[in-house]
């Protein structure tokens, strides 16, 4: 299948950043990918996903990621982060544009896996 994007369904979640829903149904269980996008200055609210293995793919910007039982971890374009189901997480925009990266989720995300920590 080929599944085409439209640039203005991306939304803005309560998580502040903004998403564009790349693929992510229920026909497709084993995976979803989605487009991030998170504002200079800004960190993501620290929040775990369960039963779900995130991995951000960079691809404009730089940052620090915040991963439980790391120490936080400067990011950059082409750099892959993996997140395992459960750990506690979040991300800050050290840069002056937008940092954007992939989020590939395997199983696919769900909102109702998500747990805010703030």
């Amino acid at each position: 299948t080929i599944r085409h994007h439209n640039a203005a369904d991306e939304y803005f979640t309560d998580e502040r950043c903004y998403i564009l829903e790349l693929l992510n149904t229920p026909d497709a269980p084993d995976a979803s990918i989605a487009r991030a996008r998170v504002e200079s200055g800004v960190t993501t609210k620290r929040h775990k996903v369960i039963g779900t293995i995130e991995r951000y793919v960079l691809l404009e910007g730089q940052g620090i990621a915040h991963i439980d039982g790391m120490d936080d971890q400067v990011v950059g374009v082409g750099d892959v982060v993996t997140i395992p189901a459960g750990f506690v997480q979040s991300i800050t925009n050290t840069g002056d544009h937008d940092l954007v990266f992939l989020c590939i989720c395997t199983p696919r995300f769900e909102w109702d896996n998500y747990e805010s920590l703030e």
